[in-house]
């Protein structure tokens, strides 16, 4: 192999599998620290969240558990929501507008948009907002503000380091994962969540490193929160028959329905307030108005609801109270998130999840206690926020009923079908894109990844013997500039090795000059040790190559024995998406119908049939 191509064999052997490198040791061992900080940072969010209702509800300083439903205050309590939506208001208007909304779309944001950067006061800001709108009766759960929070300790501990922008995000998600993990004792569903909506990737430099802080956080809350399941349910059968698989079709269709009216119904809430002719920062106050009259005549639908999604699992429930959930809640966690205020989606989307269960359970054939609401629940999941895995996962992990494995993933991928087909951006992409940033959830090969670069080369190409004379490399000009107009000339030798290459512009300096030692003149121009192609190279490796040297052309030389055999530029590479888009979208029938007649044969040619030949008589 000659000096040519050396530098091209060298990255061909560094590639491999995977694009991991031993920075992923580094990146690991800072995901672990974070996930035992998200740990106690997920504690602390728990402790605030009871501090405040008990607060704002029940009027004593303490962190126990209590229920806003079990409140005395009569219709006094249609202030208390208001009272908690005016103080997050000024936070966000005064401290930082970032705490408004449910926190998966602001982290998907400081990832795509930030650089993976989050400012500091975000993560006190956005913790304590959302306490203080769950705590005095808001319709939320506490995983979405966790997930930020996490995902904001992750990215501050980056930012303190010598790291690129892919390293910022994987600690980001790192603590999003483990914040998350910590709060529903669901490491594997945390991990699948990071994945399917804030990595946008499935490569192991970030995954190791986000898996480990989900699993740390998940070991350290045994001993600060104490152990899962957090809806232990009853045991379920492990088989159930058609009928049963039949209703789960019914259930993750209806789910479906439900997600893309929830959806709809937050965005046409949001909408709306756009037109209240006050400053954002008086709309939380107007949806924490809704909140209280609901509560006032549901007192469930306050908060984040554990003990009513408890209840559903253990069909422990009377109708009015399912009726209740599906449309006060509904509404009220709607209304008030579109206003702006700080919040999850995941709690109340598993309590309206359980609803619509309850109701599934007066039609549907019985399964057990629970089957249809943790049905629903799964599938309300995968079907609103678009991430089916995690749907699944989820609600196994908050229940640890394996046996409920079939059922979940026919009703979830039912519900993420429809709503797949129905609308076009999911509950938290929406509000990504009403800001002008546009992205796709699709996890797909890059075509560059499978094309080569002996299936898009160009093999008629105008090279120049390392001897020219002056009359053949003035001819070669001459009829290059009535074809398309070759930016770039290989040179080579007599056995078609590549020995350098010369550009358009040092060859036409060189034909002007006066005729004399051609060869030495084109010595003289000579680029010796250009970069080269194989054609056993992927069409990414390519592109890379021509980013890292801002060279667009590149001829194309054998591997082995460094022998001449094409070219490749940037406008070759348009024939792989060409390609691409041809295997999507073209329709043809591979394997036609033939039918063999006894004692006969058929030949075609063409399109004309010829002369049937019998038994040879």
């Amino acid at each position: 192999m000659s000096a040519v191509s050396a530098k091209s064999r060298d990255i061909a052997e560094e590639l491999g599998d995977f694009t991991a490198t031993r920075r992923l040791l580094l990146i690991s061992a800072f995901a672990i620290p974070i996930g035992i900080v998200s740990a106690y940072v997920a504690k602390a969010l728990l402790a605030l969240i009871s501090f405040f209702t008990n607060v704002f509800f029940f009027q004593r300083f303490t962190t126990a558990a209590a229920s806003p439903a079990d409140h005395t205050l009569g219709p006094l309590v249609i202030l208390v929501p208001v009272a908690g939506a005016l103080v997050i208001g000024v936070m966000a208007r005064y401290g930082s507008d970032r705490i408004r909304g449910h926190g998966i779309p602001e982290a998907i944001e400081a990832i795509l948009i930030n650089g993976s950067r989050v400012e500091p006061k975000v993560a006190i800001l956005k913790p304590l907002s959302s306490a203080i709108s769950i705590g005095s009766g808001g319709p939320f759960g506490a995983e979405g503000p966790i997930i930020m929070t996490g995902g904001a300790i992750g990215s501050l501990i980056a930012q303190f380091l010598h790291l690129t922008s892919a390293e910022r995000k994987t600690l980001l998600v790192a603590g999003a994962a483990a914040g998350m993990s910590a709060t529903f004792a669901a490491p594997l569903a945390a991990v699948l969540l990071a994945v399917e909506l804030l990595l946008f990737e499935w490569k192991p430099r970030s995954l190791v490193p986000v898996a480990l802080a989900s699993v740390t956080a998940a070991a350290v809350r045994r001993y600060i929160i104490g152990l899962g399941p957090l809806f232990p349910v009853p045991a379920h059968p492990v088989f159930i028959g058609p009928q049963g698989l039949a209703g789960c079709v019914v259930a993750g269709l209806l789910a479906g329905a439900l997600s893309a009216l929830l959806t709809q119904a937050v965005y046409a809430a949001e909408d709306a307030f756009l037109h209240v002719p006050i400053h954002w920062m008086w709309w939380p106050a107007i949806g924490g108005i809704v909140i209280g009259f609901g509560g006032w005549l549901f007192p469930q639908a306050f908060g984040v609801g554990y003990d009513v999604i408890g209840d559903l699992l253990q069909g422990d429930v009377t109708e009015r109270v399912i009726v209740g959930v599906l449309i006060v809640k509904s509404i009220i966690w709607s209304v008030s998130l579109g206003s702006g205020t700080s919040g999850g989606v995941l709690a109340p989307l598993l309590m309206m999840g359980g609803a619509l269960g309850g109701v599934e359970s007066w039609f549907l054939p019985s399964e057990g206690v629970g089957f249809w609401p943790l049905v629903s629940m799964g599938a309300i999941l995968g079907g609103t926020m678009r991430s089916p895995l995690t749907g699944v996962v989820f609600a196994l992990e908050l229940t640890h009923d394996i046996n409920m494995m079939v059922p979940l993933l026919l009703a979830v991928t039912m519900a993420h079908g429809f709503t797949v087909l129905v609308m076009r951006r999911s509950i938290l992409t929406e509000k990504v894109a009403r800001r002008g940033y546009h992205l796709s959830r699709e996890y797909a090969t890059d075509p560059l990844e499978i094309l080569f670069v002996r299936e898009v080369m160009r093999t008629s190409v105008a090279a120049l013997p390392s001897d020219a004379p002056y009359d053949s490399l003035r001819r070669t000009l001459r009829s290059d500039s009535s074809q398309r107009l070759q930016r770039l000339y290989p040179v080579i030798n007599g056995d078609r090795h590549l020995v350098g290459v010369v550009t358009r512009g040092d060859l036409e300096a060189l034909v002007d000059r006066a005729p004399g030692n051609a060869a030495a003149q084109l010595a003289a121009v000579l680029k010796t040790r250009p970069i080269v192609a194989h054609p056993d190279e992927s069409l990414r490796m390519i592109v890379y190559r021509m980013a890292e040297t801002g060279l667009t052309r590149f001829p194309v030389v054998g591997r082995e024995d460094g022998r001449l055999v094409g070219m490749i530029a940037l406008a070759d590479l348009l024939k792989a998406r060409t390609l691409n888009l041809e295997a999507e979208r073209r329709r043809e029938r591979v394997l036609g119908t033939h039918i063999a007649f006894p004692f006969s044969e058929k030949r075609q040619k063409g399109d004309h049939r010829v002369a049937e030949v019998v038994d040879g008589s």
